[in-house]
């Protein structure tokens, strides 16, 4: 596990660049490096993690305002794997022809991408789970697509609060035929699970 975690601290702390930030399918760049793809509500914390993992503070931009991130923004890391920053759902500000439009995008995306290894679905370990969280989860199973729920701001509910939170995650993951079964708890804040997420993703990246 040791060897795991060091592995994923080399790898995210290797060059990371924007690439492209994709409004239509017909912009997608090249699939080329395995990618993993970062997908939650708005304001569930998307960008504060993929910042905390890659050790970098505004790479990609967090924001208080929900639905801020409206196209798939791709990073390249260490050109062995490429991060994808998903559009959030759920928002209440967008109207609802660009959130479907948005959500028609995604599920394209996911069932079509060759190179998509997982997605990384952010739920919030202080609120309850959402009817839209559910349907992605559906969305993801339809599109055979395998996810990992990771759930964010694990700083704020207090210890028996959060294993509660994790048990129930668990039975609720355990029903999709798409879920990967570990369901990890992290804080962009403290830094929490971050160690154990960078290891997970880095053994879906290329290899040196």
């Amino acid at each position: 596990m040791e060897r795991d975690r060091e592995t994923g601290r080399v790898l995210f702390a290797g060059e990371f660049n924007f690439v492209f930030g994709a409004q239509k399918l017909g912009q997608l760049p090249d699939p080329i490096l395995p990618e993993i793809a970062f997908a939650g509500r708005s304001n569930v914390g998307k960008s504060s993690l993929i910042n905390a993992l890659t050790g970098r503070r505004a790479l990609a931009r967090a924001s208080s305002e929900p639905g801020r991130t409206k196209q798939l923004n791709f990073f390249e890391l260490a050109d062995r794997l490429t991060l994808v920053d998903m559009p959030g759902y759920g928002f209440a500000k967008a109207a609802k022809a660009v959130k479907e439009d948005w959500q028609g995008m995604m599920f394209s995306y996911l069932r079509g991408r060759p190179t998509l290894r997982r997605v990384v679905l952010l739920l919030d370990s202080r609120v309850e789970l959402k009817a839209s969280d559910e349907e992605i989860m559906k969305m993801l199973d339809r599109a055979a697509v395998t996810f990992q729920v990771v759930l964010t701001k694990c700083d704020v509910p207090k210890p028996p609060a959060l294993a509660a939170k994790l048990r129930a995650v668990g039975e609720i993951v355990r029903a999709h035929a798409a879920a990967f079964p570990d369901v990890l708890a992290t804080s962009s804040t403290t830094g929490a699970g971050i160690e154990e997420l960078r290891a997970e993703l880095a053994r879906l990246a290329n290899p040196v």
